[in-house]
């Protein structure tokens, strides 16, 4: 079993007791304080840190302060955590880190772009999405609207969980909203949606951003938000059109496209409705269409566990169900009122995570487990969970304590 998404039940129903935000760190060292103790007696803390890193972070919180400051270090190995993005009702989003260790939230800083827009008076009752995936370590919004309806962002926008800053990608070769995205082997692929006006060549078009070589060689470079960093090396960022869709029907709806076994796979319309769906073979640069089986069970969000494994949650029944690529069929794992109507999912660390209806609440399954276990996460105050990611913790120099 895969611990580094934290599942001690305890800690969550302790987080769902304080309902606390925690946009600060509470934990603040004296500077006159003196020399802090070495973490093991007789042992340097290189070595010392080296011992710890094989410990569960939930065992080394419970221990001191100074083993607690340790797992939020940058040179300890980050564990996975929760990143979710909310809505508030000014029609704000917020981006917010749940940290399954000290069962607290914090806020993210603020992007270098706020100009999103949840909801509009012309449809007060429907929310505009935000596009946003999980790619190699980072979050990247890639779609949202504007008031005027326009696409919201020229390039994406990139936090970097361990350095907490913000960077902003390459430019579009077309800004889209209501399009399908998606990542698989270190790309991020966008796909169809509409730009400015609608427009049947964006509506067909697809374009790729292969992260691999630039996040090996000019991450320290990238220009983060007030930053200075080298123009030269963020200029070898760019985005590759490849083979287009054969219509525009996939422009209609934002969707997610599901990096699975070497393809993407998505269909144009979210819930239980009729749909259509196709695969992308990446190898191949080749568009399909989806099997009968996995088109025929898509009836919700869906995502994939490292690639390998695909789950989809029946939005109408509750029902969590992973594909069987050999059957061309969906195989019940769980079944809970708590996720009935969900509202999107994320696959990782052995656990799956899904936003649950009206986004009040996240529910988490250990899918690892020879019995599979759920559980929920309260959202804080105020704050409607739209989105959820799984990505490493942030890293903190005064940890959260637990009062």
């Amino acid at each position: 079993m895969d611990d580094s998404l934290h599942s001690n039940t305890t800690v969550v129903a302790t987080a769902a007791k304080r309902r606390k935000v925690s946009d600060h760190h509470s934990c603040q060292t004296d500077s006159s304080s003196p020399t802090p103790p070495p973490l093991i007696p007789n042992l340097p803390d290189h070595v010392a840190q080296l011992c710890l890193s094989h410990v569960h972070p939930s065992i080394l919180y419970s221990v001191s302060q100074s083993w607690r400051r340790l797992i939020y270090s940058p040179s300890f190995p980050p564990y996975l955590s929760l990143y979710t993005l909310f809505s508030s009702k000014d029609a704000v989003f917020h981006f917010f880190n749940f940290d399954p260790i000290s069962a607290t939230w914090q806020a993210l800083p603020t992007p270098p772009l706020n100009n999103l827009v949840v909801r509009h008076p012309s449809f007060i009752s429907r929310s505009l999405p935000v596009q946003s995936i999980s790619v190699c370590g980072q979050l990247i919004v890639l779609a949202a609207t504007t008031h005027n309806f326009f696409p919201a962002l020229s390039r994406p926008m990139i936090f970097n969980p361990l350095s907490k800053s913000w960077a902003f990608g390459p430019p579009f070769a077309a800004p889209r909203r209501w399009c399908a995205a998606g990542e698989i082997s270190s790309s991020v692929y966008v796909a169809s949606g509409i730009g400015s006006h609608f427009s049947n060549d964006i509506a067909r078009s697809v374009e790729k951003w292969d992260l691999h070589d630039e996040l090996t060689t000019t991450t320290s470079s990238v220009v983060g938000v007030g930053g200075h960093g080298g123009v030269a090396a963020a200029r070898r960022w760019r985005w590759e059109k490849m083979r287009g869709l054969k219509d525009g029907r996939f422009c209609r709806e934002a969707v997610d496209a599901i990096g699975w076994r070497g393809k993407l796979c998505m269909v144009n319309v979210k819930g239980d409705a009729p749909k259509e769906g196709l695969v992308y073979d990446v190898k191949e640069d080749t568009w399909r269409q989806m099997p009968e089986g996995m088109v025929a069970g898509w009836k919700g969000p869906a995502a994939a566990m490292d690639e390998e494994t695909m789950y989809v949650v029946d939005e109408s029944n509750g029902k969590l169900r992973k594909y069987d690529q050999e059957l061309d069929n969906w195989v019940d794992v769980l079944e809970s009122d708590s996720l009935k109507g969900a509202q999107q999912i994320a696959a990782g660390g052995g656990r799956v995570c899904v936003v649950c209806s009206g986004g009040g609440g996240i529910v988490v399954v250990d899918v690892v487990s020879e019995k599979p276990k759920i559980w929920v996460v309260e959202t804080p105050p105020e704050l409607e969970a739209v989105a959820v990611y799984i990505l490493p913790r942030m890293s903190m120099s005064q940890p959260v304590t637990d009062q």
